[in-house]
This record gives structure tokens, sequence and C-alpha cells, in this order.
């Protein structure tokens, strides 16, 4: 009665559902002109993240720079037209004024002795033309260790622009600068360039691109399968425009509630194409089926039974989607939580839709005729195959749950194999220019990353300075540590200069106060005294030493960190260690710890759903099993494949459980139907395969060409993500048709033996 009572309520009130329709897409339209692009990966992470408050701490100090690497590549880059180039590239980006410091082989300097007296100059103060005058600098270079290893690499391939600058300059600015200075002064180099401004930069115009590519061809692809599906050009456009809506909405929540579109966003309108069309499928299916069945009757007879038969089962599948989905919101990322709020809201919105705006839209229009072939469900493909796994679950069930078990073992043994991605670097392709630049760092400059450590205390305190001293030689030791730099080092290559070898204060920190300032006046004498800006504070209150590294782990890092911590435990002063690379260590990390608690929220959020929908916990234990399974053998799988788990495939358990969890309930669903007509469990196991199982598997396989879009993704991460989510979701598949059939049959719960849900 209450069902009869729904339908006659939305077909009679048809007109105030479509007008509540447009004007929540109206709504959600208005925002959607304000969306912005966020790829600041830093700011994924909340504010209270503790690399975040020390990094903040450093940079009210010593500003909030970032550093930028132009990277040539040359057979020999003290070639004179190599130098040319260098020279003018870094001398045109001084005058441009965007940046804070450019730092070349032009700019480095060559603390030297002459006369007696400390002499600074330029590491290359003119530019050799021949032979003899390019060994005699290859020579010098190799002797001054501000500039070996450090702008120019030790084979003398590569040479390094140093770039620092403010984090207010726009990143596209930054770019266009660099790109215009690049373009005027060419040459035969390679150049290659790294730093946060453009990585963010790439992937801003990589979040923008991937949505002007994969939306339109994962709705062309969607548009194929409806009229494959259906060949009727009603029933193809009535899902199609439930997902367009979907979308709308869902991009028009980002705006609306002061969000930006950050990279995981990129998957929601994909999502919104592989999951916001599967209702409206149910209900168009059921409609031509009902049609077929019954050719004489009335439209709003017709629509009316559908709506009855349908809203419970779609009410239920979409809940435990919604639910899934929202196991996101524990996540620690906020593009995560908002991710899950958002895509369970356009869900809700496309199931509400497939409910109401289909029928009361289709009530408008005439009942069509039925022109389209009968399909003989007892023939093709899935019913030889759907036949075949049917008798093997009810005449071996055993052995089927035998082979899930040993295929479990084997296969989530990779779990224990799983990396975590220790930085950004991937998230543009491995031949990426900028990750180019990144493999040369680390080869040939020391390491591409970096961590700062401010001490707090006067910089020119000589006790300050031999310990900083200290601990630069012990972490110059560390296998990961390329190079340290500090006030200290500065101080000891001035003393070279002031000191014949030999003599005490040769290559040594003085040990008074007035000798210290007295070598920093003597090389502001001879040089520019902002050359140490980057190592003292102006009232002189904090001086910074900086760690030069490579990792390719994230357990790498985790052990360099706490070496330092060893190092620095008797400081009797108060330090802050920051860096850029240790934000990314706490990305990491956050994404392993909110791996765990979106798929905790998930699991045990389906179990309950599950077991008060069939009034049983053992059909929540049941049907979660899939879940499991497809789980921990997908991790497994990414283990055995060396796929890192990242900020986008550490997003992939929630939505996996929300979409695959819909197989189990209608197998459920049709099982309870199939034994109140029979008590024997093998012919309703049976005829449950046979039956549901060619509707829930088109079901399947639309969600998996949904999201198969992904693949022309231009982040490596998504794509990864689209392949993980396919294998998950077919997972899923053949344990609802395989696993959890052959465990019934064994089992033989009496929760299925009940009467069918109310």
């Amino acid at each position: 009665m209450n069902k009869i009572k729904t339908s006659l309520f939305i077909l009679r009130h048809r007109w105030w559902v479509l007008l509540a329709t447009f004007l929540i897409l109206l709504a959600a339209l208005i925002p959607l002109s304000n969306i912005k692009i966020n790829p600041d990966l830093e700011s994924y992470m909340p504010d209270t993240m503790t690399s975040k408050i020390n990094n903040r701490k450093i940079s009210e100090v010593f500003g909030n720079d970032e550093t930028m690497l132009l990277v040539f590549e040359a057979e020999d880059v003290l070639q004179p037209a190599t130098l040319k180039r260098v020279q003018a590239i870094s001398e045109a980006l001084i005058l441009n004024g965007s940046f804070e410091q450019v730092l070349s082989l032009f700019q480095t300097k060559n603390i030297q002795s002459a006369d007696g007296m400390m002499e600074v100059t330029p590491v290359v103060d003119t530019i050799p033309e021949n032979e003899f005058t390019r060994q005699a600098l290859r020579e010098a270079i190799r002797k001054n260790d501000l500039a070996y290893g450090l702008v120019v690499s030790e084979d003398f391939r590569y040479a390094l622009i140093m770039l620092t600058t403010e984090r207010q300059v726009q990143d596209v600015e930054l770019m266009e600068t660099i790109d215009g200075v690049l373009n005027l002064y060419p040459g035969d180099e390679e150049v290659y360039v790294t730093g946060l401004p453009y990585l963010r930069n790439e992937a801003n115009d990589k979040i923008g691109l991937d949505l002007m590519v994969l939306l339109p061809i994962g709705l062309l692809l969607m548009l194929v399968f409806l009229w494959v599906s259906f060949r009727e050009f009603r029933a193809m456009l009535l899902p199609f425009s439930v997902v367009v809506f979907a979308i709308l909405l869902a991009m028009g929540l980002i705006p609306a509630l002061g969000w930006e579109l950050s990279l995981i966003g990129v998957l929601i309108p994909i999502m919104m194409i592989a999951i916001a069309n599967n209702y409206g499928v149910h209900f168009v299916a059921k409609y031509q089926e009902v049609r077929a069945l019954h050719p004489r009757r009335s439209n709003f007879k017709l629509l009316q039974e559908v709506i009855s038969y349908l809203k419970k089962p779609v009410l239920l599948c979409g809940l435990t989607t919604i639910v899934g989905t929202l196991g996101l919101v524990v996540h620690l990322l906020i593009p995560a939580r908002q991710m899950g709020v958002i895509a369970s809201v356009a869900i809700a919105f496309a199931l509400l839709l497939s409910l109401t705006y289909i029928p009361a839209l289709m009530s408008l229009f005439k009942k069509s005729s039925l022109k389209e072939k009968h399909i003989d469900v007892h023939q093709g493909v899935f019913y030889f195959l759907l036949s075949r796994v049917g008798k093997l679950v009810t005449t071996h069930p055993i052995r089927t749950l035998s082979f899930f078990i040993l295929f479990f073992v084997l296969i989530t043994a990779g779990v224990f194999r799983i990396h975590i991605a220790p930085d950004t670097n991937k998230i543009l392709p491995e031949d990426h220019g900028f990750n180019r630049a990144v493999q040369i760092a680390d080869e040939h400059f020391g390491g591409s990353k970096m961590i700062n450590i401010v001490f707090e205390g006067d910089a020119t305190d000589p006790a300050l300075l031999k310990r900083i001293d200290a601990y630069s030689h012990r972490l110059e030791q560390h296998p990961l540590v390329g190079r340290t730099a500090s006030l200290a080092t500065m101080i000891k290559k001035i003393s070279m200069a002031l000191h014949e070898p030999g003599e005490a204060g040769y290559n040594a920190i003085p040990d008074d106060r007035f000798a210290v300032s007295q070598y920093l006046e003597l090389y502001g004498m001879s040089a520019d005294i902002a050359d140490f800006e980057r190592f003292i504070s102006f009232d002189y209150a904090h001086t910074l030493m900086t760690i030069q590294y490579r990792a390719t782990t994230l357990q790498e890092v985790e052990e360099l960190e706490k070496d330092l911590s060893e190092i620095l435990q008797n400081e009797p002063l108060p330090y802050t260690i920051g860096g850029s690379s240790l934000i990314d260590k706490e990305i990491s990390e956050s994404v392993k710890t909110g791996q765990y608690y979106s798929l905790l929220f998930a699991f045990i959020s389906i179990l309950l759903l599950i077991s008060l929908m069939f009034r049983s916990f053992a059909a929540g234990v049941i049907g979660s099993l899939p879940l499991v399974f497809a789980a921990f053998c997908t991790f497994g799988l990414m283990g055995w494949l060396g796929i890192e788990l990242n900020i986008v495939t550490a997003l992939l358990s929630s939505i996996s459980i929300g979409l695959g969890v819909d197989f189990t309930i209608h197998v459920f669903w049709r099982l309870t139907t199939e034994l109140q007509h029979t008590k024997n469990w093998q012919e309703a196991i049976g005829t449950t395969i046979r039956g549901i199982g060619r509707g829930i598997s088109i079901n399947a396989l639309s969600v998996m060409l949904g999201f198969s879009v992904l693949f022309l993704s231009a982040f490596p991460l998504i794509q990864s993500f689209a392949f993980l989510i396919i294998i998950s979701l077919m997972l899923c598949l053949i344990s609802a048709l395989a696993l959890v059939p052959a465990l019934c049959l064994l089992v033989k719960p009496n929760f299925l033996l009940q009467q069918k849900i109310q």
C-alpha cells in the first residue's frame, strides 16, 4: 500500500517534481563559474600538521621562500656557448625581479687569499675561449666546494641555476617568466625545471586538461553503452541526463561550500559517470521488461508498477554506496573528506532523480511501441558463463571456497611489499622534465630533498657555530645526505682565505664573537653581505642550517629524521626542524593512516547496514566477505606489481566497498525470493546466479567502463587508480557470484529463509 501511495504521489505531482529538480540544478549552476583549481598538495593537509607549523615558524624568520632549479645538460657545461647561455639567463632572471635570489656559476663566490687579503670573486669571472683557460677554470671549480657539486656536477655535464622566490608570487607568473627567458636565450643544451611552483603549475594545467578530455569521452562512452543496452532513444537519454545532473550538482557544490578542485577532485565527475547512471538504468530496464510483459497497460500503470517494485532494492543499493563513499570523511587528507561529502550528496541526488525525475518525465510522454527484438536471456556468453559458475558452486562448494582461500593467501602476501610514496614527484609522468631534474639532482648534486633547521640564539656565538659544524660533519657521514650548509660553513671558508694552511685559525671557527663579526665585516668589504641572509636573521637571533639529501622510500626519510633527532638530542638551544620534504613525509604518513580510518569506517558501516537490512548479523558478516576479499587482494596486487600507496590510490577501498556491496545485496535479495518458491538450496542458488548474475554483471561492466576513462588521465596516479578500481570491482563481482553462494550453500543462513524485506 505504501509503495502504491509513493508511486501515485510522484506521478500525480510530476510537475512539482520536475520543477524541484530544475530549481536544484539552477542553484548548482550559479556557483559553478567560481570553481577554482588547487594543485598545492601542502594545503591538502590540516594546518595542525607538525611540519606545516614548523615551516610557518621558519618562514616568519627567514621568509616564505621556495626553491626552483633550472638544470642544464650538455657534454661539457664549460663550453663557451653553454656558459654564455647560463650567464644570459641568470642575469635576465635577476633583472626580472620576481626572484629573491638567483645562483649560478656566475653568482656563486670564490673565496680565496690574495696577497694576504681575502678576495671574493664570482666563480666564473670571464668565459674561457680556449681549451687551456677552460681547463684552468675546471681545476679552480674543483677546489671550490661552494660551486663543485652544488651548481656544477662533478663530471661537468650538468649546471644549475638555483632560484629562490617568495611564495606570494603566482606560480603561473613565475613559469611564464622562466619560459620567456629560456625562449629568449635558446641553445643546444637540454633544460629541465623542478621545484614546487613548477609542480603546482603543471598540476594545475593537467587538472584542467583532464576535465576537458576525460569528461566528454566518459559521457560519450556512457551514451554508447546506454544505446547498446536499451536501443531506444528515450531510454538512453533519461539515465544519461541523471548523470549530467549529478555531475553539475557535484561540481557546483565545490565552490558553494567554499572549497577548491584538487587533484583528487578529478575523480568526482568520473565517479558520477560510473555510478550515477546505475539507478536510472535499473528503472529503464525494469520499465522495458514490464512493458514487454504487459503491452496493453497504460503508461501510468507501467510507471506505477516499476516505482513500486524498484523503490526498496534501489534505495538499499544506493544507501550502501553512499555509506561506503562516506568512509572518506574520516580520512586525514582534506580533499578526500571533501570528496566523500560531495560524492555522497551527488549519488543521493542521482538516486532520488532515478525514482522521481525519470518517472515524472516519462509520464509526460506517450508509451513508446516496443520495436526492439526480444532478447533471450537463456542464450549468449553471459548465460553460458553464469551457468558454469552456478553448476560449479552448487556441486563443488567446498572446492570453490578452497580456491578463494588459496587465491586470497597468495595474493594478499603482497600486502607486505606495499610501499608508501615518500614524496609528490610521481604526480607527473616518470619521463617528465620535472622528474628528470629530480633524478639529476639526486645523482649529481647531493639530493633533491631539503631539511631546514633553525637555531634560536646569537648567530655569532662560536659555541653554537661549532656545534652546528659538528652536526654537519656527522650528517655528511649519513649515506642519504649529500651536503649541508650553514653560517658555520661560510665562516670556515672565510678562515681559509684569511689564514695559511697549518695555521691555528685555518678552516676553523674563531673562539670569540668579535672574531666572527670581523670575519663577516671583512666579507662585506669584498662582496655583498646579503650572501649570508639565507643563513642568519636580520637581528642575528636565529641561524639556519640546510641539509640536502636523497631518499626513494618513506622508510629512508623516517630513518634520516630519527638519526637527526638523535644528533640534536643534546642541543641546549631551542631549534625548529622543517622543510618541504618533511611535509611530503607527513602527507605520506597521513595517506597510510587515512587509509586505515576510511577502510575501517566503511567496513563497519556496511556490516551494520547489511545486518539491519536483513535483520541478521550473519547477513552483515557474509555480505562483507566479498569486500574483505576484494580489498585485501587489491592491496596485495599493489604490492606484487610495485604500485605505491599515494594520495589517490588510498581512496580506493572506500569507493570500491561502496560500489561492490551492491552485487551482494542483489544476490541476497534474489536468493530470498527463490527460497520462497523452493526449499532446495542448490536449485535456488543456481537460479539466482543465472538470473541476477546477468544484471549485476552488466551493471559492474558499466561502472568499470566509466572508470576506464581514467586511463587517459595526464596523472600516473589516477591511471593506477583506474586499474585498481576495475580490478577491485571485478573481484567484488566474482565473490558475489561464487564465494557468497558457495558459503550460503554450506551454512544455509536463516536470514535468507525469512520473508522478503518489507
